[in-house]
């Protein structure tokens, strides 16, 4: 299981990459594990400001859907549209050409609430 130690990441296994007041979130590589083969994502808050813990969008894979929570409170400013056709990049590269969206961060200090890579690998079992 890949666990990237310069990123950040929430229990409910997205990821952070942060640059300065921008945020790029995706799925964990066991998130996509856990998931299986993803055949859709959805994100309809494009140039929306939401709250943290707010679902921005959905994962829709093979047996399952699930709901994706926004880590950080924030405008999303930007959707991985490459992800429209070619969804499955989430499981093949999810820290990479498999990120979802990008958000402008609200509140900076809501940071400070994310896991490290080490404490995520313990809510993991890793």
């Amino acid at each position: 299981m890949n666990i990237p130690s310069d990123l950040k990441y929430t229990k409910d296994h997205e990821w952070i990459q942060l640059d300065g007041e921008i945020a790029t979130v995706g799925i964990t590589d066991f998130a996509q594990g856990e998931l299986g083969d993803i055949v859709y994502v959805e994100v309809e808050t494009l140039d929306e400001t939401l709250e943290k813990d707010a679902i921005f969008g959905t994962v829709e894979a093979v047996k399952t859907v699930s709901d994706l929570f926004l880590p950080l409170s924030g405008e999303i400013i930007e959707f991985n549209e490459a992800l429209e056709d070619a969804p499955e990049k989430v499981n093949s590269d999810p820290y990479g050409e498999g990120w979802m969206v990008k958000i402008k961060i609200s509140d900076i200090s809501e940071v400070d609430g994310l896991l490290s890579a080490a404490e995520y690998k313990e809510v993991v079992g890793a």
